[in-house]
């Protein structure tokens, strides 16, 4: 938008504090080159446009603002004098996108001194070479740094990961080992118990029978259920005095396995009709073997499902096998986390899933998404370990408009508010040195905003801090690479 063109005088510009150092001879050529504009009340340059002007204002008042998703986002406003905004970036030429960051507006008729891009970039390389080059180090080396640490801080995440993993998948391999190691004796002295029962004295019609009764209590097995600890007691007990009474040498032992496997006295009645009273010892003890076998198979099923489904879910959190791009159920990723972070999240978090399973999918990065989730996840449980108590975590999901919302709470100490502002800030941490890079929550913002086109935000207060990604119901425009800029890069605008 062009305003309206005005004599520029060189006094006057050098009253502003950026030009207040300057010789007659560049405040002539600053006029020269460059011109004073008086806008109106309302836009000035817009986000995206190519950057060709450096705007300094004179006097009025002007507002910055970000696009974040499909809002327009006030990051500041001041009427102070000599603040600056625009083509902030041009004497670093074509080595970055030489584009406005920011929209500016003014709010009353406002003028500035405006400087074509190429004539500010001229001026900062010929009367300041020094100061030219110190600054694009400083851009390219924060750059540079900001990727370097957020690599790894990356891999510091996947070490967290892969540990946890790894404890949670040694616990049901173990568990099969065992399983496996105490079936093949079971099913060894089930061998010799075969030998033995077809050297006795069952007839053909009481072998029958009790293959039978063996197949009946299979299927027991499989359809037992659970008993509280009480009624567990209650029939072991009752199973013990039968046992004892019909001469069952060690009935105790066998009779919490047959409670687990879901039989009862009836069932013992059943089997001691089918034997002779001098065959039932070594029947109980046949059938005490089946019991086993199959609670052992249950065991080893159980815990190579629990493998499986671990497996499952690191696939599902690295997204490996996936498209980059694609429409994902957020309460799967959110549960791929939780998983592969339970490690980590230990017994004194109590973590509650309040999830909305109405919301419909999302378009999405996947796989980036599961890192946003890692680095609030890792956040709210330090944050709960550092008060020293048990704590709470709540991970909520909900629809906001067009939006869907995923919200994480804990109840930690809470942030500060006079560090409220910036958390979001690269390389600003309130962990101890050693235990945060200050790029979590910096990459997560890139991640949603940039990528997304979505939010990010933090409420906060002592003993509940929320931290809130909405994402687009619908998919938006693809966004720039993940470390593009972002609100809280660089204001623009200075004092």
């Amino acid at each position: 938008m062009s305003g309206q063109v005005m004599p520029c005088s060189p006094q006057e510009i050098a009253s502003l504090f950026l030009f207040e150092k300057l010789t007659p001879e560049q405040l002539g050529r600053l006029c020269g080159e460059g011109r004073v504009e008086r806008f109106e009340e309302g836009p000035v340059y817009t986000e995206g446009d190519p950057a060709t002007c450096f705007y300094v204002m004179i006097e009025g008042t002007v507002v910055l603002s970000r696009r974040v998703g499909g809002d327009d986002v006030e990051v500041s406003r001041t009427s102070q004098r000599g603040v600056y905004a625009g083509a902030m970036q041009a004497y670093l030429g074509d080595r970055v996108p030489q584009t406005y960051t920011n929209s500016m507006r003014v709010t009353e008729r406002t003028r500035f001194f405006v400087l074509p891009a190429q004539s500010f970039a001229d001026i900062m390389r010929e009367w300041f070479p020094m100061a030219a080059h110190l600054l694009e180090g400083l851009f390219f080396g924060s750059k540079n740094t900001q990727r370097a640490i957020g690599q790894r801080e990356r891999l510091l995440a996947l070490g967290s990961l892969s540990a946890g993993l790894t404890h949670e998948l040694n616990n049901p391999a173990a568990a099969a080992v065992r399983a496996t190691a105490t079936l093949r004796e079971r099913v060894g002295k089930m061998r010799h118990k075969l030998a033995h029962i077809s050297q006795g004295q069952f007839s053909r019609e009481s072998i029958a029978d009790l293959i039978e009764i063996q197949e009946r209590t299979v299927e027991r097995v499989a359809k037992a259920t659970a008993l509280s600890p009480l009624e567990a007691s209650d029939r072991e007990d009752e199973l013990s005095d039968w046992l004892d009474d019909h001469g069952i040498v060690e009935g105790w032992r066998i009779a919490p396995t047959f409670v687990q496997a879901g039989l009862d006295t009836d069932w013992l009645d059943q089997v001691a009709a089918s034997v002779s009273e001098d065959l039932l010892p070594g029947a109980i003890g046949w059938l005490n073997y089946t019991v086993e076998t199959e609670l052992l198979m249950d065991e080893i099923d159980d815990s190579t499902n629990r493998i499986s489904h671990l497996v499952d879910a690191a696939k599902q959190y690295s997204q490996l096998d996936r498209a980059p791009h694609r429409v994902v159920d957020v309460h799967e990723l959110l549960d791929s986390t939780l998983l592969m972070l339970s490690g980590k999240i230990g017994s004194n978090v109590r973590v509650v899933k309040d999830y909305d399973r109405s919301v419909p999918p999302v378009p999405a990065y996947p796989a980036e998404l599961n890192q946003v989730w890692t680095n609030l996840i890792d956040n709210a449980v330090f944050a709960i370990g550092s008060t020293g108590r048990d704590g709470t975590l709540t991970v909520r999901t909900a629809r906001e408009g067009d939006r869907l919302l995923v919200e994480f709470r804990d109840t930690g100490p809470g942030i500060p508010a006079d560090i409220r502002s910036r958390i979001f800030d690269p390389f600003f941490t309130t962990k101890p040195v050693g235990e945060g890079t200050g790029l979590g929550l910096d990459i997560s913002w890139r991640i949603v905003v940039s990528k997304h086109h979505g939010s990010l935000q933090v409420e906060s207060e002592p003993g509940d801090t929320r931290f809130q990604v909405l994402l687009p119901l619908t998919a938006p425009e693809p966004g720039p690479a993940s470390d593009s800029a972002s609100v809280h890069d660089t204001a623009e605008e200075t004092a």
